[in-house]
């Protein structure tokens, strides 16, 4: 076999080979590129549930005085909260009272 001969067996497979792996590059630093980024709106009449007190957090709607000192135990008991969600760890905090005021608190 010649070397004509030779390069032309070896070139279409060499070819092939380069133009798969040049694919895949592309491919995988566009999927690697792309960042989802999660919009949260946050009310700035929000209550801090970190720092508020009693009557502050007596003001959110379905909070009575029991519920506002139980918060308040929890946080001084457990330390403070790292998401609003960890309310519903709160007793008398349901699925339900938290959707309804979820709005309506925040962490800082």
């Amino acid at each position: 076999m010649s070397f004509l001969s030779r390069y032309h067996f070896i070139r279409g497979p060499l070819t092939v080979a380069l133009l798969m792996i040049t694919v895949a590059c592309f491919s995988c630093t566009s999927e690697s590129s792309t960042v989802r980024t999660r919009t949260v709106e946050i009310n700035s009449d929000a209550v801090n549930i970190n720092t508020a007190d009693a009557a502050e957090l007596q003001r959110i709607p379905h909070i009575g005085e029991k519920l506002a000192a139980d918060i308040i135990e929890y946080r001084q008991t457990h330390g403070p909260f790292r998401r609003a969600e960890h309310l519903l760890l709160v007793n008398g905090v349901s699925d339900k009272r938290f959707r309804e005021i979820s709005q309506l608190v925040r962490v800082d």
